[in-house]
């Protein structure tokens, strides 16, 4: 029976009982006893858009088993960064801190320090040892360029489970 239908008595017999469909959350694989499937809308901000495709190709629609990105959101300036962010609904912030004019490093403290119930962010290095500027910019985690994708989608899959509840 179709969730359209769920609850109603069909016309060929007016003694049934009315059926209700129950739909449980999405899981991992599907199977009873895995574990739910986070689902993840990410901000993406690099002026450079072949670092923009390098991140999605990277983490790709499924970082991990239990987490799904459902949407990316691709912006190429700061102010339409913070602009996006303000109005919510983001559950991570992937930002280039090799971008020009406005670095995602700095961009990372600006939002955590502007932005109430700031989304995780993930701040993209120039080199392993800059983590501690992704210390000082209040990131949540860092990954260096090159990208690495299982480093990214470790990232990913680690803040999106932290962030977001189950479905």
């Amino acid at each position: 029976m179709s969730d359209a239908n769920a609850g109603a008595v069909t016309a060929h017999d007016p003694t049934a009982e009315p059926t209700v469909a129950t739909t449980s959350a999405p899981t991992a694989s599907g199977g009873p006893g895995a574990r739910p499937l986070h689902q993840v809308t990410v901000l993406l901000y690099s002026d450079d858009i072949t670092t923009r495709d390098a991140v999605r190709a990277a983490a790709g629609r499924r970082p991990a088993k239990d987490v799904e990105v459902v949407r990316w959101h691709e912006c190429a300036t700061a102010d339409a960064v913070v602009a996006a962010v303000d109005k919510g609904g983001f559950d991570l912030l992937v930002l280039d801190g090799e971008a020009a004019k406005v670095g995602g490093l700095g961009l990372a403290k600006q939002l955590k320090n502007e932005i109430f119930d700031c989304p995780a962010i993930i701040v993209l290095t120039g080199r392993p040892q800059d983590s501690w500027l992704a210390a000082w910019s209040q990131a949540d985690l860092a990954v260096s360029h090159p990208i690495d994708p299982v480093a990214l989608t470790s990232a990913v899959a680690t803040l999106a489970r932290a962030a977001v509840p189950a479905a």
